[in-house]
């Protein structure tokens, strides 16, 4: 069933005076927090409602567009007059009104930009990402507004200037968003076409530029077309059929996931990126890190996390919920979860794997890729765009210096590591050392007392090979020996961001 109901107008004018309104009740991100607290604000990001309704008690205009926008509540004609240019709004199809309550007609929800921005994204009544009771309607065509893996997607791309960026599967257009602030062009795409209206009004009402809005699935909608930055939050989810546009690919496992990455390469340019969020099969008697390493398309570096694993169960159970299934018949529940657990069991899948997926067009990945495939579930400091470029900026260092280049090379101990020692107490020497980071992916790495102690010196201002000689000197081991078994180890603390060449 395709969802019918109309949408707004995305005449410019109009967004332009009811966002000059919204900014005038302060109905921002900043506004939202100060009006609602801490408490009742993370609630309504979960979809929870009720510390809001408690807390937009008052007859404000901010309270007003509150409870009109975010909690759909049918408001009197008079009240909404005085918070909004309403006959404008009614026009332009932002509301209905039958003369004595005002209803909105989407969801329209602050969001805060990178730098401060007040954007508005915009998206389907009901249909705001999280809670545990669904996403409230089971229209094929619904548009979801920002949701986790939105944030998360938004907070891993690299944001550096480029001529154009291609947003495939745009949903609500948060991530055209982001993209036309650093973008001379920007194209977003959709298999939906309720979605690009969407996008469209998301962009108008954050006062944001213009995009190129195209209809079509995957890369048909830019055949032929090269981009500097590729982003998709795509149908990922693995499942048995295609009931919801928004979430489930319509092909085959994870295949919808393998063909987006496997053709992203030739629609890069040189040096541009593609980042995605993924799912994938975890298949009995298959490494599933091998089976990622063959996604990789030729000519683009890539670094690939994993982020979550669910077992099948698990994984079935969490988007049954997203569907609101749960509140459906008993039977025709465990009809839906059986027909999940068919399509596991039929591809012999024993887990499915969540992560990002980052690629790098490059001319010397042709002959030599640098492709990274992780497991890292523990937490991590947002936004990661700065330190995407620099994991590629530090491989490609790496691979244009051999051993004894390395050692010629200077290297700076990266802002945030500490060092951590674990012994007996009163040993006189740890059992083992750690180096931990405070920024960035927040890693953790074991080092022996030698790689300690050179990454405590690198300042900068002395050779890899002085500092060896220097600690082979204080521990009275032999020089030579010293310099030949080390560089595997800086190798491993430059790749893991460590150490950072001068």
């Amino acid at each position: 069933m395709s969802t019918t109901k109309p949408l707004p107008s995305t005449d410019r004018t109009g967004a332009a005076a009811l966002r000059a309104a919204l900014l005038a009740a302060d109905f921002t991100a900043d506004g939202l927090l100060d009006l609602l607290g801490a408490p009742a604000y993370a609630a309504l990001a979960r979809s929870e409602t009720v510390p809001a309704v408690r807390a937009t008690r008052g007859e404000g205009a901010l309270e007003t567009l509150v409870r009109l926008f975010l909690l759909q509540d049918a408001l009197p004609h008079a009240r909404v007059a005085q918070a909004l240019p309403l006959e404008q709004a009614v026009a332009q199809g932002w509301l209905t009104d039958d003369g004595e309550l005002v209803r909105a007609t989407v969801d329209v929800r602050p969001y805060g930009g990178p730098d401060g921005e007040d954007w508005f994204i915009v998206s389907d009544l009901g249909c705001a990402v999280g809670g545990a009771g669904g996403i409230g309607s089971k229209d094929e065509g619904v548009v979801l507004g920002v949701g986790g893996a939105s944030t998360t997607l938004a907070g891993i791309t690299v944001r550096k200037p480029v001529a154009s960026a291609l947003d495939l599967g745009t949903g609500s257009g948060i991530q055209a968003l982001h993209a036309a602030q650093h973008a001379t062009r920007v194209t977003a795409t959709d298999l939906n076409p309720r979605a690009l209206r969407m996008t469209a009004l998301t962009l108008a009402l954050s006062g944001a530029p213009e995009a190129e809005l195209r209809e079509g699935s995957l890369f048909e909608p830019v055949t032929d077309e090269t981009y500097d930055l590729i982003v998709s939050n795509p149908p990922f989810v693995i499942s048995p059929g295609a009931r919801l546009t928004y979430r489930d690919g319509g092909m085959g496992g994870d295949d919808l996931c393998r063909s987006l990455v496997q053709q992203a390469g030739e629609r890069l340019n040189e040096g541009g990126y593609a980042q995605f969020l993924a799912n994938w099969q975890h298949v009995e008697g298959e490494d599933w890190q091998e089976r990622l390493r063959s996604w990789v398309p030729r000519g683009c570096d890539a670094w690939i996390v994993q982020r979550e694993v669910q077992d099948i169960t698990q994984y079935a159970e969490l988007w049954l919920r997203d569907a609101g299934d749960h509140r459906t018949d008993p039977a025709e529940y465990a009809a839906r979860y059986d027909a999940w657990l068919d399509e596991f069991e039929a591809r012999k899948v024993k887990a499915v794997g969540f992560g990002w997926i980052t690629l790098r067009k490059s001319a010397a990945a042709q002959d030599d890729p640098s492709v990274t495939v992780e497991e890292w579930p523990h937490p991590v400091e947002q936004p990661l765009g700065a330190v995407v470029e620099a994991h590629f900026a530090r491989l490609d260092h790496l691979r244009a210096h051999d051993d004894a280049a390395l050692l010629a090379g200077h290297f700076v101990l990266a802002e945030g590591v500490v060092q951590e020692q674990v012994g007996l107490p009163g040993a006189e020497d740890p059992e083992h050392v750690v180096l931990r980071q405070h920024r960035g992916m927040r890693r953790a790495t074991k080092v022996d007392t030698i790689g300690a102690g050179f990454a405590g010196v690198c300042d900068g201002s002395m050779s890899a090979g002085r500092i060896l000689d220097a600690i082979a000197q204080l521990v009275g081991e032999d020089p030579v020996l010293l310099r030949d078994r080390t560089p595997a180890q800086i190798r491993l603390l430059v790749e893991q961001g460590f150490l950072e060449p001068r």
